[in-house]
């Protein structure tokens, strides 16, 4: 009974983790409302506002009408925050801290200046000044942010240059006035 009692929360557990996992697909659009946003990450709506109000890189454009409208970048950054969240366990400080430290811009630095005390490495291999794990992972997100930026860009291109639709204009009506009267009052 015991065994049988652990078994099923870790299979829970296991499929929780497998859900989260899975990657979204997104649709490839410029803007997404706040209800299509939702359905794409499994959310509800107030969530989404209230981590806005969390996390200053979560800032959708919105329209004239005040209704929020995400971009791919503000999906996928909603998709990293509900894994931080919800699969790696993080609170929101957590997953904000953790955030920033992955978009934070390095410091400029005045000089070639050199740390007093050089770091250990903790690999047992050195690493070569090739290509590492974390300069390919650079390299691939930005060939996809090109390649999403030209997506765009085509897409813009041809709205852009499809041709109007002309829809032509009424014509008013000219009709013949009467011709004034001599006083305001005829009798």
């Amino acid at each position: 009974m015991r065994a049988a009692s652990l078994i099923l929360p870790m299979a829970t557990q296991l499929a929780q983790t497998r859900a989260l996992d899975s990657t979204p697909a997104i649709p490839d659009r410029l803007y997404f409302k706040i209800g299509d946003v939702a359905r794409i990450v499994d959310l509800e709506t107030y969530v989404l506002r209230f981590w806005e109000s969390q996390f200053p890189q979560l800032h959708p454009n919105k329209s004239g009408t005040g209704q929020r409208l995400y971009r791919r970048r503000d999906v996928e950054l909603v998709l990293e925050i509900k894994r931080l969240v919800y699969a790696e366990g993080y609170t929101l400080a957590g997953a904000r801290h953790a955030l920033e430290q992955v978009h934070r811009p390095p410091a400029p630095q005045a000089g070639p200046q050199r740390d007093p005390q050089p770091t250990l490495q903790m690999d047992s291999q050195p690493r070569l000044p090739l290509m590492t794990t974390a300069s390919t992972q650079r390299l691939e997100s930005v060939a996809a942010s090109i390649s999403h930026i030209r997506a765009e860009l085509l897409e813009i291109a041809g709205l852009l240059g499809a041709p109007a639709a002309h829809q032509p204009r009424r014509r008013t009506r000219m009709t013949a006035l009467p011709a004034p009267a001599a006083s305001l009052f005829p009798s």
